[in-house]
């Protein structure tokens, strides 16, 4: 009689097995699931797949690490941020991972960009900015009224656009005075400048 109470017949695979086999279910007249574990977990995991989901496999992980789901790789915590708002007080991703994962987040949602555009737009360019002919294309340039995207700038070349406040005037006249084409504006009236021609 004693083992009987130790022991419970699973539903699924027709074993007797111990009672901490079983996951609780109050619902359930001795407090058990009808399931053990195992077969419970199969269940689930055959009713995600019959939806099309995918179901983790959970993979053992020693003390002090974490599994990513991203790279898959078991790393020391070391290689995580901490996050209070999860159960094990870690970030879901790894460094790594959540810096590339943050990466492809921030040129979608700025720009409309996946990383495969991305790709395509620096390639056609042959890696090279698209004003100095010279450093790599790196920072995405865009026209801040439209959002278009017009290509993708050196550092010094995107920044100098942003410093003219993307003026075609105003560029144009640095080229005129970078060129030597020294000009002075001549005063109208307050605040008025006639330029030359």
């Amino acid at each position: 009689m004693n083992e009987e109470s130790e022991s419970r017949r699973c539903s699924r695979c027709k074993q007797y097995l111990p009672c901490t086999a079983f996951a609780s279910n109050k619902s359930m007249r001795d407090g058990l699931q009808a399931y053990c574990r195992e077969c419970a977990a199969e269940y689930y995991r055959q009713r995600q797949e019959a939806k099309g989901r995918k179901v983790r496999v959970k993979v053992p992980v020693p003390p002090g690490h974490k599994r990513c789901p991203q790279c898959e790789e078991v790393k020391p915590h070391s290689e995580w941020e901490r996050n209070k708002t999860t159960s094990d007080g870690w970030a879901s991703y790894c460094r790594v991972c959540r810096a590339e994962r943050n990466r492809i987040s921030y040129f979608k949602r700025k720009y409309g960009l996946t990383p495969v555009e991305l790709d395509a737009l620096i390639t056609a360019q042959r890696d090279i900015c698209c004003i100095c002919l010279a450093a790599s294309a790196e920072h995405v340039d865009h026209c801040h009224e439209t959002g278009r995207v017009r290509g993708v700038l050196c550092f010094s070349c995107n920044a100098a656009l942003g410093q003219f406040k993307d003026r075609p005037d105003v560029i144009r006249r640095a080229a005129a005075y970078v060129e030597g084409i020294a000009w002075k504006p001549t005063l109208v009236a307050p605040g008025v400048y006639q330029l030359p021609s």
